[in-house]
């Protein structure tokens, strides 16, 4: 058999992620489901979503038809595709549910799954997966869930069709004795389901003449969710293929993709790795278990996630393997190595690649550290490489004590670990399969080299569930929300967009020490056409002493979210998509406050709005994010009639001082729906509290008069006209002097209270002071409490009271007589 491996780099970074599948019933409680399902209709009222493609996938060195089929396409103008050699040759939008869009697929195109994204002239579409193949395609037809209806397809060919409710699809091919016959579906791969629903759990089977299963798959490592299954007959005949849902569920979007072929399929290439620019001798571990010696070129860039096809006389693989190239050497595991005594040692950096290869098995490796360092530790194999091994990973010092261990990290199953080196000399790492499986397809690669910083960015959701594109009207203002997850590192980090579209400039603010995320404002040019491009954001470390800080972004899209909206499938993407879309009827202006907001204080944002002829529409504001301490009001809205609203904010005790970049987001209705611009982003200064304030607890009757003193800590010296006023006295009690002046030399305020004959009894802990310094046209509000003061009734004296006589004194009465004396007095009566 004449074979020929070669290796393509993943579309500009784009990998699969999926989660352990998820089958349990479903528990619906149904206000919950109509409640979130109306949320999410309101906020996604306008923008475009794509639901399935058809076909859903095209064979490579051909040009197709697709027809994107989905809601709030009648506008649509462009499609974006991650990879160059997928050439959009026309788009048309059909209707605002279709759209038409003619590609041409380049026969250098390996097979697998290409992300596609949809742009219409108000927004972009969420990703879809296309899937391009090598073999010819057959459309399923139906009748054929019965054995007697079985479709005939050749073999060496792909299948493409929908599993229905309690669907069963089944196709006859013609296989030759010792023919091998590979089956491989793309189910799940291929679905958009952010509800729980329409998922499609393919379970396939190849049955013999007798109907009797040969071989079948539910789920696979390699393809999650997605099973596939191989059969050599030692006599040639009819075998028929299977595809239903696992759980006989289905719907009319479930569809597939089905290749059907003799064509290899590694389930593992090893090692699963190298470096930039070396080829790479490894082995690939068929379907049946066959081993096999090939050449892999690997790229001149590093790559975390590059795509292996091997290609024989038989064909291609229908889907590629992963495997890791950097800088790191590599070394191959040589048994034995189970005993962490006796553990092979290496030189660091390191990659480290092996095989659990049969149950109980231990592989261990060992490595210098020097006391003090920090070195980091990280598994790659089930989620990096779809191995079938679910690592655990051990460290231990020099006198072989435990140290730190790992298992699942951050819902992924591969682990990864930081730990400190307490002590120079020898240690030693340990990795086995959790449940002490192994197979030849338990391979792994771990990496260790002394832990360095690092930022990783990415854009924050601003639709539940769905990656965030960079909208920007033209002549109008777009924002986004940048995520910042520091790794030994603490200080600031600025951010930095190379390549925007034309006619498009971004504002950035550095993301402050300590937190984690911060807006950037996008502005375009008025007259600027709708154009789309992919972005991709750095992070760069401000702290000066910090030296060699990488940077990283990613956009992950989710693509199937099952139970408690766990994503079941999703891909990542090195960029993310930044637009040009429509104008807005109108320009909006958040003005720029001449003075600060102080802790404890409160203040007014003002919204002003210039409309166009004819725009009458409500406009809703809200905060694309709020500083850290500082509360917003997002319920207001402008009026049709109206072009100012005042937007309330205050700030506790406890809000972070300094200089915070503010930005408004303004939701007005449109003609296909809502929509969402940014206001101009403001400085927002908050400040330190001016004053401190000691308030009595003081106590008063029913129609008395009082005086209630306020002790006074100016904290900050300040120049202004400033004044105070008490608040919150209860029912009853007024103060001719309640707002009385400030200055910088204040100790103490007296407070006149007049307190009504009917005012209400009690404790009343309501008393608070608001202090107010005018400044610039603008004022300066802090609001502190609280006071107490106790209020009761009116102590009214008794009336005197007249002296009683005294009782008379009453007869004693006389003594009871003994039964013995009744007896005697009876007789002397007698006598």
């Amino acid at each position: 058999m004449k074979m020929n491996a070669f290796s393509v780099g993943r579309p500009n970074g784009v990998t699969g992620i999926g989660v352990a599948r998820n089958r349990a019933v479903r528990t619906v409680v149904a206000c919950v489901v109509f409640v979130c399902l109306q949320t999410v209709a309101s906020v996604r009222a306008s923008y475009p979503v794509v639901e399935r493609l058809q076909p859903m996938g095209v064979r490579a060195g051909t040009e197709t038809k697709l027809t994107f089929h989905g809601q709030r396409l009648g506008d649509t103008y462009d499609v974006v595709s991650d990879d160059p050699r997928i050439e959009i040759i026309d788009v048309k939008a059909v209707d605002g549910k279709k759209a038409d869009v003619t590609l041409k697929v380049a026969e250098s195109v390996s097979p697998g799954l290409y992300p596609l994204r949809l742009v219409t002239k108000t927004g972009v579409a969420n990703l879809r997966l296309l899937s391009v193949g090598h073999l010819p395609v057959v459309t399923e037809a139906e009748p054929n869930s019965r054995p007697d209806q079985a479709q005939s397809v050749p073999i060496n060919h792909t299948i493409e069709g929908v599993v229905d409710t309690e669907d069963v699809d089944l196709f006859n091919v013609d296989v030759a004795a010792g023919q091998r016959l590979t089956v491989e579906v793309e189910g799940i791969r291929l679905a958009f389901s952010l509800r729980n629903q329409n998922i499609l759990d393919p379970y396939v089977a190849i049955l013999d003449s007798e109907g009797i299963e040969v071989a079948s798959s539910d789920d696979s490592a390699l393809l999650q969710q997605d099973g596939l299954c191989t059969y050599t007959p030692d006599q040639a005949g009819t075998y028929t293929v299977m595809i239903r849902d696992s759980s006989f569920r289905g719907s009319r979007v479930s569809g597939y993709r089905l290749h059907i072929g003799d064509f290899p399929r590694p389930m593992a290439i090893f090692p699963a790795g190298g470096q930039p620019g070396s080829v790479l001798q490894a082995q690939w571990i068929d379907v049946d278990g066959s081993v096999h010696e090939d050449q892999f070129q690997l790229p001149s860039l590093t790559d975390d996630h590059h795509r292996l096809w091997v290609k024989t006389d038989k064909g291609i693989s229908p889907s590629p393997n992963t495997v890791r190239v950097n800088d790191l050497p590599v070394h191959v595991e040589t048994e034995p190595n189970d005993d962490i005594r006796k553990a092979p040692e290496f030189t660091l950096p390191a990659a480290f690649c092996g095989i659990v290869d049969k149950e109980n098995d231990f592989d261990c490796f060992s490595f210098q550290c020097k006391k003090g360092r920090r070195y980091r530790v990280e598994v790659f194999a089930r989620h990096a490489l779809r191995s079938s091994l679910d690592a655990v990973l051990n460290v231990f010092g020099p006198d072989n004590r435990t140290i730190q261990s790992s298992d699942d990290v951050a819902g992924r199953m591969d682990p990864s670990l930081e730990f400190a080196a307490k002590e120079d000399g020898k240690h030693t790492i340990r990795i086995y399969d959790h449940l002490r499986l192994g197979t030849p397809t338990h391979q792994y690669r771990v990496e260790v080299v002394e832990a360095t910083a690092e930022v990783n960015l990415t854009l924050k959701e601003l639709r539940r569930d769905e990656a965030t594109p960079a909208l920007v009207p033209a002549g109008g203002h777009g924002a986004i929300m940048v995520t910042a997850a520091r790794t030994n590192y603490g200080g600031p980090i600025g951010i930095d967009i190379p390549s925007l579209p034309d006619g498009v400039t971004a504002t950035t603010f550095d993301v402050p020490a300590g937190r984690g995320e911060i807006p950037v404002l996008l502005s375009a040019k008025a007259g600027t056409d709708p154009i789309c491009q992919p972005i991709s954001l750095t992070g760069i470390a401000k702290d000066p002493k910090a030296l060699n800080v990488g940077s990283r972004f990613v956009q992950t899209h989710k693509l199937v979210l099952g139970q408690n909206r766990r994503h079941m499938w999703a891909t990542d993407t090195p960029h993310a998509l930044c637009a040009v879309v429509e104008p807005t009827p109108f320009e909006i202006e958040l003005v720029q406050p001449k003075t600060p907001i102080v802790r404890q204080g409160s203040a007014n944002l003002v919204v002003r709005v210039k409309r166009n002829d004819g725009f009458k529409e409500q406009i809703a504001l809200r905060t694309l994010y709020n500083p850290p301490g500082v509360g917003v009001n997002n319920s207001r809205r402008i009026a049709g009639d109206k072009s100012e609203a005042l937007i309330p904010i205050t700030a506790n005790s406890r809000a972070a001082t300094g200089q915070w970049p503010m930005i408004l987001m303004a939701t007005f209705t449109a003609p296909g729906g809502s929509q969402v611009i940014a206001t101009n982003a403001i400085d927002l200064q908050v400040e330190n509290e001016y004053f401190k304030y000691a308030f009595p607890k003081a106590a008063t009757e029913q129609g008395k008069s009082m005086t209630y003193a306020v002790n006074v800590e100016v904290l900050r010296e300040f120049d202004d006209e400033a004044e105070i006023e008490l608040v919150g006295l209860p029912n009853g009690v007024t103060s001719p002097k309640a707002v009385q002046p400030l200055t910088k030399d204040s100790t103490v305020v007296n407070f006149p209270l007049e307190i009504a004959a009917d005012a209400k009894v009690g404790k009343h802990r309501t008393l608070v002071c608001v202090a107010r310094l005018k400044r610039s046209g603008e004022v300066i509000t802090q609001t502190t409490g609280t006071g107490e003061l106790r209020i009761d009734k009116t102590m009214v004296a008794a009336p005197a009271k007249k002296p009683e006589k005294p009782a008379a004194k009453k007869a004693a009465e006389p003594k009871p007589l003994s039964r013995l004396e009744q007896l005697r007095q009876k007789r002397q009566e007698m006598k």
